[in-house]
């Protein structure tokens, strides 16, 4: 029987939401690692950005660093995050022998050869993304210095000068605004008509998935849309900025349910609840269940599209 002295409250529950395929992959290689190998697993930055994902690892085991410097010569595995590293990363592992295994999501990677291929062709690479991300860092750095450029925003793409008389091409991060990067590259090709582009989109299909559910929710009259996701992951971020976008009056981001004040949804008839691709879906409960104590809940969910896509783990950790 719902609780009658509670204020009814529709939730709409974005589909997809939470968890990727290359964010679901980076953590297994973890787990894997630490089952196989035994506690210590070194892991350089944060596997995903998500901290209660981070201290579950760190749990069971895992230890996170910084550098590689910070880890000793004994044999122990190290894990690459899920968003790319430098070529200077691996290498630097294996002039010191490390066991090194790389959970850098395949569609990074994919971005990764993208720009060494264009590079290898003559070109000059425009980077469209955000400064000092991981994935970034990553993908500047499969190329040596000076061979991309970094594009942030429209009004960047409207005043970027790339060295002259060199090819152009761009590539993206593959967590950015699906809109917003339409309009970057529409500034960056009126600029550079001959400027080449990506084969397939960069951004990522769990990514599109994520902000088309969000406007879903967004269209069938959320007032507030609560995304569930840490202020460092840059696909969480994306998904409050687009239910706004979308009409949404309010978008909050919430790393877990503990950290909600579920009165935030007080005059609301009906609010969204998403999550961003590093978040489990334990985090969502959770916030569900902050929300259930002020409110008599009715949860639909608004689904945009179903995801099978499975990555297979690097050979080190094959199966048995």
């Amino acid at each position: 029987m719902p609780d009658e002295t509670k204020p009814r409250l529709n939730v709409l529950l974005a589909g997809p939401r939470g968890f990727c395929a290359g964010v679901d992959r980076a953590i297994k290689i973890v787990e894997e690692a630490l089952r196989r190998h035994g506690a210590p697993v070194y892991v350089r930055h944060e596997i995903v950005h998500n901290r209660f994902v981070v201290e579950s690892l760190e749990r069971q085991g895992a230890v996170f660093v910084e550098e590689l410097d910070e880890i000793p010569d004994d044999g122990r595995p190290v894990v690459f995050s899920a968003h790319g590293v430098p070529k200077a990363v691996p290498e630097a592992a294996a002039k010191r022998n490390l066991f090194a295994l790389d959970a850098t999501c395949p569609l990074v990677s994919k971005v990764h050869r993208e720009a060494e291929r264009h590079f290898a062709r003559g070109r000059h690479i425009l980077l469209i993304g955000h400064a000092g991300h991981p994935e970034v860092i990553g993908t500047m750095g499969q190329l040596p210095p000076g061979a991309v450029t970094l594009v942030e925003d429209a009004a960047h793409a409207e005043t970027v000068e790339p060295p002259s008389g060199i090819p152009l091409a761009y590539t993206t991060q593959t967590t950015l605004s699906v809109d917003d990067t339409a309009g970057i590259v529409a500034i960056l090709q009126r600029r550079f008509p001959e400027i080449a582009g990506p084969a397939k989109e960069d951004i990522c299909y769990a990514t599109t998935n994520r902000q088309a559910a969000v406007k879903a929710i967004a269209a069938k009259g959320a007032e507030l849309v609560i995304v569930v996701g840490a202020p460092n992951s840059s696909n969480s971020v994306r998904l409050a900025e687009v239910a706004k976008r979308a009409g949404a009056a309010r978008s909050v981001l919430v790393q877990r349910g503990a950290a909600l004040d579920p009165a935030i949804a007080d005059g609301c008839t009906t609010i969204g609840l998403t999550a961003g691709a590093s978040a489990p879906e334990v985090l969502v409960e959770e916030v569900l269940a902050k929300l259930a104590t002020r409110f008599t809940l009715v949860v639909e969910e608004v689904v945009v599209a179903e995801e099978k896509v499975v990555f297979r783990l690097p050979a080190g950790l094959a199966a048995e």
